[in-house]
């Protein structure tokens, strides 16, 4: 798997976990989803780093949105 594709999946999963995580705090419900949202998000975004030399910037995250998008597209 290509580090770009987990940092962008990494990215998703966590902002698809705020929602959830509120959703759940507001109706006093156990955050369930959220946590597993975050954890996924923090197990893709963490083997991305370790798997590319030098891991990434902020700068570089919309980069590898393109390069995802592109791949998909193509």
């Amino acid at each position: 798997m290509d580090p770009d594709i987990a940092i962008v999946l990494g990215v998703i999963f966590l902002a698809l976990a705020v929602p959830s995580l509120l959703s759940s705090f507001s109706e006093s419900r156990p955050p369930r989803a959220a946590m597993v949202l975050i954890v996924l998000a923090g197990g893709a975004i963490y083997w991305a780093i370790t798997k590319r030399p030098g891991g990434y910037t902020l700068d570089e995250i919309p980069g590898a949105f393109v390069h995802v998008v592109g791949m998909v597209i193509h």
